[in-house]
């Protein structure tokens, strides 16, 4: 039994894969609220024949004892080997932790990045409230777009509704990353990312026109 979450093309084309050597398995996928775009994996996937069942996100504790293995996509693997990724990643690989569950996770090469997370929230992005706090469900909202919260206003009603796009998802927590050149350990990250980019690249921040010219 596999756990996906988030919409990611890659697993979508690894799962594929998979069925066509005629293994039985099943695949449990998480909605990912307030997206939803687990409804539409889900679709996708029963359309290829696969065994799946769609849950809530606040199912995903309770029913981690009956997985065998996490498998999910990402937007950007930094340079710790930690993962930027949607937005209710990090509870799930919480979870897949505490029940002693692989996380494993799908990236291509073109989505390493020489960055190193040192305050993940200066790498994320707010998105509107609108689809956790709906207009129509308030009397006034009160948008502060530089914080990207809302903040919605009623008679004896007030709440403000974030909506972050990623989360950041330590290394320690990942069991196996699959690329498009075979697998990896977080810990070894830093060695395709010596491998597939120059000096230039990781430390192109400090470099002025001239030096950048000559490089």
């Amino acid at each position: 039994v596999i756990l996906t979450v988030g919409r990611s093309r890659i697993v979508e084309a690894f799962l594929r894969r998979v069925a066509k050597t005629e293994r039985q398995f099943e695949v449990i996928v998480a909605d990912t609220a307030p997206t939803y775009e687990g409804a539409e994996v889900a679709r996708r996937l029963s359309e290829m024949g696969i065994q799946t069942t769609l849950i809530t996100d606040a199912a995903v504790f309770a029913l981690m004892a009956r997985i065998n293995k996490v498998i999910i996509g990402t937007h950007a693997v930094m340079a710790d080997g930690g993962l930027l990724a949607p937005a209710g990643t990090l509870a799930v690989a919480l979870a897949a932790q505490h029940h002693s569950v692989p996380f494993v996770v799908c990236a291509g090469i073109p989505q390493l990045t020489p960055i190193f997370p040192t305050d993940p929230d200066d790498l994320n992005v707010l998105l509107s409230p609108a689809p956790v706090l709906s207009y129509a469900e308030t009397g006034s909202i009160e948008v502060d777009a530089a914080a990207g919260a809302a903040t919605a206003t009623t008679e004896g009603y007030a709440a403000d509704a974030p909506n972050p796009s990623y989360d950041y998802v330590p290394p320690e927590l990942i069991s196996l990353f699959i690329t498009n050149i075979g697998g990896t350990h977080a810990s070894y990250i830093y060695r395709l990312l010596a491998e597939f980019y120059s000096p230039v690249d990781i430390q192109l921040r400090s470099l002025n026109p001239t030096q950048m010219d000559a490089a």
